[in-house]
């Protein structure tokens, strides 16, 4: 819901639908790298989020303290992703087992291309998609802002693309914003940005832009107060979509008055 809405129905926005499910809050925000799993959890209800991101390889199923004891399933929606892939084939086979445990069948797919760009890997994500999408996976794919690979993705049945606004974890906001552009002009699945958000201004940027959504993680996790950065990205969200719904004025290279030229 966004801020506004309190003031009457004027102001109410649909929910964003993620193949079968639907969130009323666009921000999705990841599980990892916080100074602990209770400031994760109070950032987490900060944020405002309905949708949280948890990297299969870190769930401890058989141990007696989990990732999953700190989130509220009944609160919270699980998306399950393949954080650490190199390889189509092991990101598949991570998906798979996410699914076999109950976690969901809903899947954020991460392919990487190698350790120190964490760049995506176009070719083996196209083909882990192929494999997912025909498997009965939800799946929202990260990948770069390329418009082309962008497309490729949902013409293979991707339910979500995610274009990096820049490297995970960069902190670098949006960089490319006419790629992302030419990627909402023809896309009929939701656009999220996903990776590179580092402060407030980032997520209304690619709101402002039309994006269905941004999912971040780092930028919460890594600030100095977790907790106060997490309600900054909510408000940022929620004023970044606002924004983009009332049609900003365009820019012009010269002044224009607003008050009359002439008095009467």
């Amino acid at each position: 819901m966004l801020a506004a809405d309190r003031t009457g129905e004027k102001f109410q926005d649909k929910k964003l639908k993620v193949g079968k499910y639907e969130f009323t809050s666009r921000l999705f925000v990841g599980t990892g790298k916080y100074p602990s799993m209770k400031i994760m959890a109070e950032a987490l209800e900060a944020s405002g989020t309905e949708l949280v991101t948890v990297a299969v390889r870190r769930v401890k199923i058989n141990e007696s303290e989990s990732l999953l004891d700190y989130i509220d399933t009944k609160k919270y929606t699980i998306l399950p992703n393949t954080a650490g892939c190199f390889s189509a084939d092991e990101a598949i086979r991570v998906a798979r087992l996410a699914r076999e445990t109950g976690m969901s069948d809903m899947v954020k797919l991460e392919v990487l291309s190698d350790e120190k760009t964490l760049l995506p890997d176009p070719i083996e994500t196209l083909k882990a998609t192929t494999v997912l999408v025909k498997e009965g996976f939800t799946v929202l794919v990260y990948t770069s802002d390329d418009p082309v690979i962008a497309r490729k993705l949902e013409d293979a049945g991707a339910t979500c693309v995610m274009p990096a606004g820049s490297p995970i974890g960069s902190g670098q906001g949006v960089l490319n914003k006419n790629n992302i552009r030419i990627i909402l002009e023809s896309a009929k699945v939701p656009i999220i940005v996903d990776a590179g958000v580092g402060t407030a201004s980032d997520v209304a940027i690619a709101m402002e832009l039309g994006c269905e959504g941004v999912l971040l993680n780092t930028g919460i996790a890594h600030a100095k107060d977790p907790v106060r950065m997490a309600i900054a990205m909510k408000l940022a969200c929620e004023s970044g979509r606002l924004a983009y719904l009332s049609g900003r004025i365009p820019k012009r290279l010269y002044a224009r008055a607003s008050s009359p030229e002439k008095d009467f």
